[in-house]
């Protein structure tokens, strides 16, 4: 390893009494820094009891900023704040270096230990955020105290302890966990204890169903046209039993209104659903992670009009089965996660960076997909992941096939029927928030297939799913925003045995000085893949990995087959442009 390397991984430099820092002040990239330009902060020299004073190392430039950058206050984590009073700081996949401890963290916590930061925060049940409702990672050195230590998880820090991971690396075990919770239970696959549920039957359904575990678990259970051996069972129950028969569709929302406030029932079991709208209206009253249980052996009347936006950021979930026992649609058995093994998978929108994470971990997952579709508009695009996954494919022995909708002569539709058969994709994952494509994803997944919607649109968007095949042929429609710190440990334990390359996805790199323009380039699409910055070398130039052989000679002789970031690159790049002299005339 070059000796600055070293020097910069030991820790031991003096620290600055002032540091770079890019602040947010409102909606628009014109608004951030200072005159496009970052801002010199004073730097505490102490840490407080309950902090920590952190180096950051590397920040990973991701589209969840651009959400931030184009809201500004409006944005939900930030609750309307004056930012031109209270700014924020971008930046939430970190890798960090602790530099001090306060006295009261010192038993768990040491000076130069190396952690990653899970930027998805909970206090009391309010949701914040590292990098956006507390200021991140765009800056030198900070102070990290409760705002991140004491949380509804616990201390929301990863540490990173093995030195053969670059820094870069440990900067995307935040995304690429939140790629792995796409494919971990998020829904709640139970009735939940003590809540409120409503079982809509259909006047003239006889079926002697069962509810063989769980139902005691309601507080309170709404009845509506629901058969006599049903109304037992929910007598038996001991929950609080409730009667509404006769209910029209316009009036669902005011049976919401009078039994959870307007905030929508815990669960909602429909009993032979026929009608399309009237599931899909149901569901509008579906709470925060609540559940749509659909028992029938007969199709719907077509499709219902999903709340796609609800499956991405709220978890909802649809299950079902075909009878008589109610409870058997619940559970982790019949409800999978996981892509199908010796199947067939279309990922939609693969280009991007964090779609090019989900087709690496499919082409690299153990008994994962036969055969992976990746679709893309852009060709350059196309053409990284041909390079740089075309080859892992065959090391792998799997068939990706990439595709072009614009320039295809065919249709992906065709594309997909022929590759698997004619039964449709096991898996379809979505990467870019577009309804429509969300759409023809679904319409493009064999019966018993799985939708990931990986990419979120506003709540209230809907979109035409066959809910017909959750109970007639255990359909799975999901969704994830987020992740939590199991996520990034499955990515680094995935990393440290070989299974996983989190570096693949490092398309470009910059210094601090560069992180408003790398916004820009995130906006424009121009790298196919992940924006790094280093907050320690601030005047690096913004460049593409395949610049760097051309541009920075050195480094580029250390990269990767097919042109991948390395620690040795990293380490070569540290030893060129790292100053540890700290000089006090950055940032022009």
């Amino acid at each position: 390893m070059v000796k600055k390397y070293e020097l910069y991984r030991e820790g031991k430099t003096p620290l600055p009494q002032q540091v770079w820092a890019w602040n947010l002040y409102g909606a628009g990239l014109e608004n951030i820094g200072q005159e496009g330009k970052p801002e010199r902060e004073d730097l505490p020299q102490e840490p407080g009891d309950d902090q920590l004073l952190v180096r950051i190392d590397s920040v990973g430039l991701c589209f969840s900023d651009l959400k931030v950058i184009r809201l500004g206050p409006d944005h939900p984590k930030l609750y309307n704040r004056d930012m031109r009073k209270e700014p924020t700081r971008l930046g939430h996949e970190v890798s960090l270096t602790i530099f001090k401890v306060g006295k009261n963290l010192r038993d768990r916590y040491y000076p130069g230990q190396r952690l990653a930061v899970q930027p998805d925060i909970y206090q009391e049940g309010k949701s914040t955020a590292y990098g956006y409702t507390v200021p991140g990672g765009l800056i030198q050195y900070h102070l990290i105290g409760p705002e991140v230590l004491k949380t509804d998880e616990g201390e929301c820090l990863l540490p990173v302890k093995n030195q053969n991971m670059s820094y870069a690396g440990s900067s995307l075990l935040e995304p690429w966990g939140c790629v792995m919770a796409s494919y971990t239970h998020r829904r709640r696959l139970e009735p939940l204890q003590d809540g409120v549920m409503w079982v809509l039957g259909r006047p003239g359904d006889e079926t002697q169903y069962q509810f063989s575990a769980g139902l005691e678990a309601p507080a309170v259970i709404v009845l509506t046209d629901v058969p006599e051996s049903v109304a037992k069972l929910a007598r038996e129950s001991g929950a609080r039993v409730e009667v509404r028969d006769g209910l029209k569709e316009t009036d669902f929302e005011s049976l919401s209104v009078e039994f959870t406030q307007g905030r929508g029932f815990d669960d909602i079991v429909v009993l032979d659903p026929r009608s399309a709208k009237r599931v899909g209206t149901a569901a509008r009253h579906i709470a925060r992670r609540g559940v749509m249980n659909l028992v029938g052996r007969e199709p719907l009347d077509g499709k219902v009009d999903g709340d796609v936006g609800r499956l991405h950021y709220d978890y909802i979930a649809f299950v079902g089965n075909t009878g008589p026992d109610i409870a058997a649609s619940y559970g982790e058995e019949r409800n999978r996660c996981e892509l199908y093994p010796d199947g067939v998978a279309l990922f939609i929108g693969a280009g991007g960076p964090m779609g090019q994470m989900h087709v690496q971990r499919a082409i690299e997952l153990p008994g994962g997909p036969r055969k992976i579709i990746a679709t893309e508009l852009n060709d350059e695009r196309l053409d990284a992941l041909r390079d740089r996954f075309l080859p892992l494919a065959e090391k792998n022995g799997r068939e990706l096939v990439l595709f072009n909708p614009e320039n295809a002569s065919r249709s992906l539709e065709d594309l997909v029927m022929a590759l698997s058969e004619g039964r449709g994709a096991d898996d379809v994952v979505v990467c870019v928030p577009v309804a429509k494509l969300m759409a023809d994803g679904a319409a493009m997944m064999a019966p018993e297939g799985m939708l990931v919607l990986f990419a979120g649109v506003p709540n209230g968007t809907l979109a035409p799913l066959d809910l017909s095949r959750v109970y007639l042929n255990n359909a799975q429609y999901t969704g994830t925003s987020g992740l939590t710190l199991q996520d990034q440990r499955l990515v680094l334990d995935r990393a440290l045995a070989g299974a996983l390359s989190p570096e693949l996805s490092v398309a470009a790199i910059g210094g601090l000085n560069t992180a408003k323009e790398g916004f820009s380039a995130l906006m424009e699409g121009r790298y196919p893949g992940k924006i790094i910055i280093f907050p320690q070398i601030e005047d690096l130039p913004l460049m593409g990995l395949d610049e760097v052989p051309e541009k920075l000679p050195e480094v580029g002789a250390k990269l990767g087959p097919g042109g991948a970031w390395t620690l040795e690159a990293e380490a070569e790049l540290f030893e060129r442009f790292w100053n540890p002299g700290m000089p006090e005339s950055a940032g022009g």
